[in-house]
């Protein structure tokens, strides 16, 4: 019996078909020779022998692409030896493709001639499959980084404060301008950014690090190479630890406009407070297929809630989405899932934990779809946008207010030209009536009732002048004068406005109450707070009290009204037995725009002009008031003298006198308006008078008369203001180059600091206002005269 052979005589087959992996030899021309165990069961065959019959070629037969056995041959005649070469190939019974790893040599004679190869075969499958795998999460996990702001990052810190980037997302470039591969190589890159007042930080952060800390928040700044000051928000978390160091994931994102934002609104805590706890995105991660929904711990905030108070699926926040904005929130997903748009974009409601409602920005897209395109898994962002939405909200109604107040000063401006106009009618009706009057007789039974005319005519003047002085736009005349009468005034327009069921009771002094104040602002202020209480009576019927007096505030009742000096005040109170006020209410009546009657009755502008008034006048306005027990403004305003006590009675209405011999006669007058009736009622007054009247209905008309008669002498010229055409200030400037030492005035109804100005500038002598009667306007013209003379 022969004895078995020692490993020394070169027999491994053993060895051959024990190893675990797959060993062969095959001749260079692609024939395998023989084959281990492993290799047989790898290719599917059940024995070495039927295995070495089926292979012919395995070039063409084993390598899925068979060019790599060409490399195979090259690198073995190169090198003599290949090691881990990595090819597809085919079970080769059956056919299925595997991933295995090479290792092989060549085999030669003393010669030197090849013989055949000898190798091993290792199936890899796994691996390449668990690569592949790792590759697709780490491409899925750049574009969740790529939706998200800023940039995410996964680093290793070293004990000695070395970092070492494992991951780092393409947000990096947004915000320093440099790509993740450059940070990557040299991570100390950002160190070199950091503004030199910060450095502090990122020394503490590194200290936190190495003490073990689990989460970091941090705040600093960057400069850019341009020279941009960037705020950057660092926020990290521990993952592991070894001896060596820890590992930490977190994100940095850009809050350079939440930093202005707190600047900007340092004065406001409230405010403040909202831009630091609305500052950032919160992200969701969506399986389609499961339904499962993974919402980050700030969307789960965003809305009040806690992490385990909402389930991790998409239906519980659907299910607290505003039903009139799902339909469209649907519409909008399904388009994104089918292609015909790029990303998914929405705007709508979420109900919070505490009832409210806020709205969201959700943006995302479909980073998985199955291999009929259907969508698996979706990604993206949610965004506060409540206060946009708010402010979106408030900018309409401040236009809808806009408009009501434009509509409103389009009505002032329409009533006082209307007015303007009546006045005209009125001038002429008076002054006919001093004709009339004269003209009959001191005894004519006709008398009685021009008187009635005349009386009728005054009172219409005088409400007509009030709706002027109310409607035209004048810079404040500050006077010295009693507030009494201004007040009586005011009461007596508000009479004849008053609606039916509404009384009007007064409580005035017997003194004046000199104070330093402007007329017309004085009586707006009173007929505003009239106004604003007979509306809130909402049709009803009740009382307006309107009470004036003297007070005297110490230094504590000062304080309490806003700083006022301690002294004497006069204290116009108007007071009202309406519904009241509640406590928000009065905490907003100042405030323009604010109103709480329905839309289309109120412009909310009356107390906030009120206000604005009253402290131009440097005085102040409290308010009292209750639900149901009606409500009360007192306006102080300073008494500009101790202890005055002029009393101001109002000036009986002028009545029609017969006209006074004038000092001056045969003076020539040309007298220009466009209104017919004046022209022809002034020239018969100043002839009356003893003067020669030319008059005229136009400026041009009254130019191409001179020009045509520059031998007649003129002594005066007077013109009416606004005139189709040229107006009197243009009128003058012409008469002024044809006669440069002319005597002209100019009359209008609306004296202001541009009229006198331009007036000045055209070389005018006088400019009157509107006069009350034709003795004012005669009266007027003489002392002219007697000026030019």
């Amino acid at each position: 019996m022969t004895p078995p052979r020692s490993p020394s005589d070169g027999d491994f087959s053993s060895l051959f078909n024990f190893l675990p992996i797959g060993a062969y030899r095959s001749s260079p021309d692609g024939q395998m020779l023989r084959a281990n165990r492993a290799l047989v069961e790898l290719n599917g065959y059940t024995s070495e022998t039927e295995m070495l019959a089926a292979v012919k070629d395995i070039a063409l037969e084993w390598y899925v692409d068979p060019a790599r056995r060409t490399e195979f041959q090259r690198q073995l005649e190169r090198d003599g030896f290949v090691r881990g070469f990595v090819s597809e190939i085919h079970r080769h019974h059956t056919r299925e493709k595997v991933w295995i790893s090479e290792n092989a040599h060549g085999v030669r004679n003393a010669e030197g001639d090849l013989l055949y190869y000898e190798g091993t075969v290792e199936d890899i499958t796994e691996r390449v499959r668990n690569q592949k795998a790792l590759r697709d999460s780490e491409e899925q996990l750049r574009l969740i980084t790529e939706q998200m702001p800023g940039a995410v990052f996964s680093v290793y810190v070293r004990n000695n404060g070395a970092r070492e980037y494992r991951f780092l997302s393409a947000g990096i470039r947004e915000l320093y301008g440099f790509d993740a591969e450059t940070l990557m190589r040299d991570p100390s890159l950002l160190t070199r950014y950091f503004h030199p007042e910060d450095r502090d930080v990122l020394e503490r952060g590194r200290e936190a690090i190495l003490a073990g800390a689990l989460n970091l928040d941090t705040e600093f700044r960057v400069v850019l190479p341009d020279g941009r000051v960037k705020w950057v928000c660092n926020r990290s978390c521990a993952v592991s630890s070894d001896e060596n160091g820890f590992l930490r994931v977190g994100v940095l994102f850009d809050i350079t406009d939440r930093k202005d934002a707190e600047a900007a609104l340092h004065a406001s805590e409230t405010l403040w407070k909202l831009a630091l706890e609305s500052a950032g995105d919160g992200v969701w991660d969506w399986n389609i297929r499961t339904g499962e929904e993974f919402f980050s711990t700030s969307i789960k905030a965003m809305f009040g809630y806690a992490d385990d108070d909402i389930d991790n699926l998409s239906a519980e926040l659907d299910d607290r989405t505003h039903p009139d904005d799902v339909p469209q929130m649907q519409l909008d997903r399904q388009a994104h899932f089918d292609g015909r748009v790029p990303v998914y974009r929405n705007e709508h409601r979420v109900r919070c934990k505490d009832g409210r409602w806020k709205w969201v920005l959700s943006r995302g897209v479909v980073i998985a779809r199955d291999e009929n395109g259907q969508p698996l898994r979706m990604v993206g962002t949610h965004t506060d946008i409540t206060e946009l939405k708010e402010a979106e909200a408030q900018q309409h109604a401040l236009e809808v207010q806009l408009r009501e107040s434009q509509k409103m000063e389009a009505i002032g401006t329409l009533a006082g030209g209307v007015a303007h106009d009546f006045n005209n009618l009125l001038a002429a009706i008076l002054g006919n009536l001093v004709l009339a009057r004269e003209d009959v007789g001191e005894h004519h039974p006709a008398q009685e009732s021009l008187a009635e005319i005349n009386r009728a005519a005054i009172r219409a003047r005088q409400l007509v002048q009030q709706i002027l002085t109310f409607s035209r736009r004048q810079t404040q005349a500050m006077q010295r004068q009693p507030l009494k009468p201004l007040v009586e005034e005011a009461l007596g327009l508000m009479r004849s406005l008053l609606p039916a069921g509404l009384k009007l009771v007064t409580r005035l002094p017997s003194t004046g109450l000199q104070v330093l104040a402007d007329a017309t602002q004085m009586q707006q202020v009173l007929m505003n707070l009239c106004t604003n209480a007979w509306q809130s009576m909402e049709g009803g019927s009740g009382d307006i009290t309107v009470a004036l007096r003297e007070v005297r505030l110490d230094a504590s009742q000062a304080l309490q009204l806003g700083g006022l000096a301690s002294g004497a005040y006069a204290c116009l109170s108007v007071a009202d037995n309406g519904p009241g006020m509640d406590t928000e209410t009065q905490r907003r009546v100042f405030e323009p725009f604010f109103t709480t009657k329905a839309p289309g009755t109120g412009t909310g502008l009356g107390l906030a002009v009120v206000h604005g008034i009253v402290k131009a006048h440097r005085g102040a306005i409290d308010l009292f008031s209750r639900p149901g027990e009606g409500t009360r403004f007192d306006v102080y305003l300073p008494l500009a003298a101790e202890g005055s006590s002029d009393d101001a009675s109002a000036v009986e209405p002028p009545t029609a006198t017969a006209t006074a011999a004038p000092a001056l006669a045969g003076k020539h007058v040309v007298y220009i308006d466009d209104y017919e009736a004046l022209v022809f009622l002034v020239g018969r007054l100043l002839r009356k008078q003893g003067h020669e009247a030319t008059t005229f209905e136009s400026g041009e008309a009254a130019l191409d008369w001179m020009r045509a008669h520059p031998e007649v002498p003129i002594d005066l010229v007077v013109s009416d203001h606004n005139m189709p055409g040229l107006s009197g200030v243009e009128t003058a400037i012409e008469i002024r180059r044809l006669r440069p030492r002319l005597k002209i005035a100019i009359i209008s109804g609306h004296v202001n600091d541009q009229l006198l100005n331009d007036a000045a500038a055209a070389g005018v002598s006088e400019v009157m206002g509107k006069q009350d009667s034709m003795d004012a306007l005669g009266e007027a013209i003489r002392e002219l005269l007697e000026r030019a003379a």
